[in-house]
């Protein structure tokens, strides 16, 4: 549950912490306009993105953590081709996109490939393709390196690294962010914190250190 957040959000790499069940994914979520926001409002470049679904497709994209969660077509072309047909491009056009995202990444060879015969990190790859080909505004990163391998994990990193756009991250490890321009620490659905690593994140690992230690006390 979300309650009294009032967000702009306008620098190129932004952060949102907290622990576990602290409301991150429910915001995740709210912002790319899959669940309604408690009857709040989401728009990026004035663009209500609960209202209008097709602006949202160019305007945000969400990546989640586990992969069988967003792959939901046989083959590696109709999972690139879906949201660019959902973008209003007609079936040869957004054929002819799905096959160039593809190329990009040095997955031609993908396009006839059953998703059912992937491993983890290609299905994750195969997800990010799919998004990135709908080129959004706004790519948000729902936890999406949990369980991978370390290889994987960084692969897909420099993938991302070079996303041109807005690029949000969820995330409970405050490792993964210290370079980014802004984090957002949520508490209980409230924003507890606001600001850049250097200024959120200390007092984020002093207080789930302290937390820490308390959970063993009477071990």
């Amino acid at each position: 549950m979300l309650a009294g957040l009032s967000l702009v959000l306008d620098t190129p790499r932004i952060a949102i912490l907290g622990r576990n069940g602290s409301g991150k994914s429910t915001l995740a979520r709210a912002m790319a306009g899959l669940i309604d926001g408690a009857g709040g409002r989401v728009a990026i470049d004035g663009a209500d993105i609960l209202k209008d679904r097709k602006a949202a497709l160019s305007a945000v994209g969400i990546l989640f953590q586990n992969p069988e969660h967003q792959i939901i077509f046989p083959s590696a072309l109709e999972e690139v081709r879906f949201g660019l047909l959902q973008m209003g491009h007609a079936k040869p056009e957004a054929t002819r996109l799905a096959e160039a995202a593809l190329a990009r990444f040095g997955r031609a060879d993908w396009a006839g490939r059953s998703t059912a015969t992937l491993s983890q990190g290609q299905k994750h790859l195969l997800c990010v393709i799919s998004i990135l080909a709908m080129a959004p505004r706004v790519l948000i990163l729902d936890e999406p390196f949990s369980g991978l391998d370390i290889p994987t994990e960084r692969a897909l990193r420099r993938v991302l690294e070079s996303y041109p756009g807005t690029l949000v991250q969820i995330t409970h490890d405050p490792q993964v962010v210290a370079g980014y321009d802004r984090v957002l620490w949520i508490e209980a659905g409230r924003l507890h914190a606001d600001g850049p690593p250097a200024e959120v994140l200390p007092g984020y690992l002093a207080e789930m250190e302290a937390e820490g230690a308390d959970a063993f006390a009477d071990l």
